[in-house]
């Protein structure tokens, strides 16, 4: 029975009639242990293990918990389409002289080098890395499959940012969307339009296949794609593993105190926080990318905050108290290492909530607790937040509040969206790969922790959408407040270095920019290569990428570009600079200075055991 209502099964059985019919011209009289004979093999493997896989989710009827269920993505696809304006169709006459250009251009790609092989074949009308392969522009079907598509694409994006008599917002969502749309419909993804796929069939008899249905039937039992080799890596082993201890533990976040690689150490002690919403070790990746083992090999003493991953217990969690965290930690190193002050570092989220934290400590009269804070990608004005301002409607809001009913939100949603905003390179990329290449997957550190996803507590994530995305209230003086206090930005005067990445999506470099002009005190600004990670996460020894110096006081980001200076490789240098020049002072690395010495009651090793809960 469930072989004739399982559409599925109906479609594998007439692929697998497809791919025998299409094997069979190419080699007809082919033996059965050919690749070509194999493919009736092929085809009911597919068959087998799909049949199997839908039944066992009947019998486990819908995961609301796992976003790889159609239901849930319903959800959000119904509040997009509510919500979307219609594209102005008076557009429509630009595509009609553009895709004669097209004809004409594809002609004159499909003739090629001349008839005596001189010459090169022209370029095609529309570039794309998706069709680099010979194999697109080999066949005349393909060659003007993907140009009709990239024409098309062009076209309806265009449309869909040219909508009028909406507010921008809608029109940033309806673009958004659409280009989302248009990347999903890409011929690359199917088995019967991408001629690379078509060809690694033939080559292997169907057995890509085969493989790629395992990979995407794991990902559906886990709920989320997977991007990387997972059993390669071993937190404490291979990642995150520089030497250190828990020296205290509270229910929302463990404090890792990593051990001395020097003799003297500076004075004022530094504190990270990471953003709760991803593994604290993206700081911590293998030795050589590590910016803790730098920090500490600089002569830091670095404690790190590894934040709990929300579970039902958490339902009642709220930005206070990821705020009273925050100063908490900062008063336990004080305490432990007898120090009045420390430097701080926020990343992304909590870079938003370290500068609440500092506008709460100013209220209180309380901000030389802190002798310095820096900004890793972080922003406080959400005017000009990016792509992930698609993702604050009211509609989307509430939809979002529907997948957490246990009080929290699964981090498979957040690592979804995340991939969302660039779905070419994070999910499509790997459909091709991972499903219809079947292709093994990479040993990768950086994917390995991008698919270590966190929960969020539902109550903080819905309000942090509303209150800073939404209605950007934390640049409002005093229209937000923590633990009874209200937060003004003003009233910083703490010296700030504020790092943004040129090419983020995230966190756009013009919103991390605008941190310069609602803090009082010193603010510098560098501007770095890359993106949200890798224009962190960049040491001095791999030489990459490059940085930009320049005036803070600048009127606009583009100013300060105009005026700055660009310098070769990390930007790790200027920071540690700037940081020694507000306290050069340095102490001996002995007693509390290195945890877990003769004396110290410490927890356990680093990583830690909040880092590994799920």
């Amino acid at each position: 029975m469930a072989d004739r209502q399982d559409p599925f099964a109906a479609f594998f059985d007439m692929q697998g009639e497809l791919m025998r019919e299409m094997l069979g011209r190419f080699a007809p009289d082919a033996p059965p242990e050919s690749p070509t004979g194999q493919w009736s093999e092929a085809a009911e493997q597919l068959r087998a293990m799909w049949l199997d896989f839908t039944e066992e989710r009947l019998a486990k009827g819908p995961d609301p918990a796992n976003p790889f269920d159609p239901a849930q993505w319903a959800l959000l696809a119904q509040s997009w389409t509510n919500a979307a304006p219609s594209p102005d169709p008076a557009a429509a006459q630009r595509f009609m002289s553009e895709g004669f250009q097209l004809w004409q251009g594809m002609t004159r790609a499909m003739l090629g080098p001349g008839p005596d092989g001189e010459g090169e074949a022209p370029e095609l009308p529309r570039q794309d890395r998706r069709f680099t392969d010979p194999a697109w522009r080999e066949h005349p079907a393909y060659l003007l499959l993907h140009q009709t598509y990239l024409m098309l694409a062009d076209y309806v994006v265009h449309a869909a940012r040219s909508v009028q008599g909406v507010p921008d917002e809608q029109r940033a969502q309806l673009e958004f969307a659409t280009r989302t749309l248009l990347e999903a419909m890409s011929p690359d993804n199917f088995l019967a339009t991408n001629p690379v796929v078509l060809r690694r069939t033939i080559e292997t008899g169907g057995q890509n296949l085969v493989k790629g249905m395992r990979h995407l039937i794991d990902d559906l039992r886990r709920g989320q794609l997977t991007h990387t080799d997972s059993s390669a890596f071993a937190l404490g082993e291979n990642i995150a593993t520089t030497p250190g201890k828990v020296v205290y533990e509270a229910p929302l976040y463990q404090l890792i105190q990593y051990s001395p690689a020097t003799d003297q150490v500076l004075a004022v002690p530094l504190v990270i926080f990471p953003p709760w919403i991803n593994r604290f070790y993206i700081l911590d990746l293998t030795p050589k990318k590590s910016f803790i083992k730098w920090a500490v090999d600089q002569g830091l003493s670095v404690f790190v905050v590894s934040w709990k991953s929300a579970d039902a217990s958490m339902k009642d969690v709220v930005w206070d108290d990821y705020i009273r965290a925050q100063i908490d930690a900062i008063d336990q190193v004080r305490s432990r290492l007898d120090v009045p002050a420390v430097h701080t570092i926020g990343y992304c989220v909590a870079g938003t909530t370290l500068a609440a934290t500092l506008a709460v400590l100013a209220r209180r009269g309380e901000a030389e607790k802190v002798k310095s804070a820096t900004f890793f990608t972080a922003q406080v004005d959400f005017e000009n937040a990016g792509e992930l301002l698609n993702f604050v409607g009211d509609q989307q809001i509430e939809m979002i509040g529907k997948l957490a009913p246990e009080g929290y939100l699964d981090g498979r949603y957040l690592a979804a969206t995340f991939n969302a905003l660039r779905s070419r390179d994070l999910i499509w990329n790997y459909v091709v790969s991972n499903y219809l290449l079947g292709e093994d997957y990479p040993a990768f550190d950086l994917l390995h922790w991008n698919g270590d996803v966190t929960n969020l507590p539902a109550a903080w994530h819905g309000a942090y959408l509303r209150d800073l995305y939404r209605d950007n209230k934390l640049v409002v003086p005093d229209a937000l407040s923590a633990d009874g206090t209200p937060i003004d930005l003003t009233r910083i005067e703490t010296p700030a270095y504020i790092q943004a990445g040129r090419e983020d999506h995230i966190a756009p470099a013009e919103s991390v920019w605008r941190a310069t002009r609602h803090f009082r005190g010193d603010t510098t600004f560098v501007l770095a290569g890359s993106g949200h990670i890798a224009g962190v996460v960049n040491p001095p020894a791999a030489n990459k990428y490059q940085h930009w110096t320049g005036d803070s006081a600048a009127g606009s980001l583009e100013e300060f570009i105009e005026g700055a200076s660009e310098h070769a490789g990390s930007w790790w240098p200027h920071w540690l600079a700037w940081l020694e020049a507000h306290d050069p002072a340095r102490v001996p690395a002995k007693g509390k200075r290195k945890p877990g010495g003769k004396g110290d009651r410490v927890i356990e090793d680093a990583p830690g055991r909040y880092v590994k809960t799920r």
